[in-house]
């Protein structure tokens, strides 16, 4: 069944996904892109440091095109890396940073802490981050942490503009989970929209157009218009008189015909007259 190959295709890609967090988690991987072209197979991936993600001459990108050639059966593939612009506001890598760092014994009261405070100063609209596990220690029960800033959406169709990620730590005193929500600077959701404030600029976008109208530049165009349309009525008289003095010159030229045939039947009738009397 088709359906079957979209699911299979899909299941790759996610295997894939998974392979390139681990493989790159130094160069802080946020997502990929595959292009499919007639020739190759272009795989973009997007990190946080591409020089971790190249290695020392291209050795990582060679290691990754032949595993991902051979394991997960892509055709020519060629890998290219792209540096995110601003990644204290990737979900993505912020979450996976912060799991790495937990499972390297560092306090992640801080490291939640200062996540926090860097989303903020670049500017994002709202940050949600929930740390829940055994953040106690050893011995200790499971618990539950929210620190949150800004505005958040969490139902609805608008929370796909909602940068979510979620990660995993597994550090020595039991498994940590985060998950982290990200509002960027320039998501603007519908119910935030002022429908008076876009009317009241259109309109005085219009009256300011209005005002810079100069009277002159219409008297100019109108009358780049008549001198426009001057050679055209100039053709159109033209064209008349010639027909004009066409017309009158096969006139003449009829009346001229006519006289010479009138002189032609008065010469025969004379010559007939003067052989009758002879």
């Amino acid at each position: 069944m088709i359906e079957r190959t979209f699911i299979q295709k899909n299941f790759n890609r996610m295997e894939l996904e998974d392979y390139l967090t681990k493989k790159l988690d130094r160069a802080g991987f946020s997502h990929l892109e595959i292009i499919k072209t007639p020739l190759v197979t272009r795989i973009v991936l997007h990190v946080a440091k591409p020089g971790f993600a190249i290695g020392k001459g291209g050795s990582t990108i060679k290691t990754l095109t032949e595993v991902i050639a051979q394991k997960y059966k892509i055709d020519n593939p060629q890998i290219e890396i792209q540096e995110v612009k601003q990644p204290n506001l990737n979900a993505k890598i912020l979450a996976e940073r912060m799991a790495s760092m937990i499972q390297r014994e560092f306090s992640w009261r801080s490291i939640a802490y200062k996540l926090v405070k860097d989303v903020v100063d670049a500017g994002a609209q709202g940050v949600e981050l929930v740390v829940k596990g055994k953040l106690s220690g050893k011995g200790g029960r499971k618990k539950k942490v929210r620190i949150a800033y800004g505005y958040m959406k969490k139902l609805g169709d608008q929370t796909k503009m909602v940068d979510y990620a979620k990660a995993a730590s597994y550090p020595k005193a039991g498994a940590i989970g985060i998950r982290l929500r990200i509002i960027h600077p320039d998501v603007i959701f519908p119910d935030k929209v002022d429908i008076k404030k876009i009317i009241a600029a259109k309109k005085g976008a219009a009256i300011e157009a209005k005002e810079h109208i100069n009277p002159k530049d219409i008297t100019i165009e109108i009358t780049d218009l008549k001198e426009k349309e001057t050679p055209a009525a100039e053709e159109k008289t033209e064209a008349k008189a010639e027909v004009k003095t066409e017309a009158k010159k096969e006139i003449k030229a009829e009346k001229k015909t006519e006289a010479k045939a009138e002189k032609k039947a008065e010469a025969k009738t004379e010559a007939k007259v003067e052989a009758k009397k002879e």
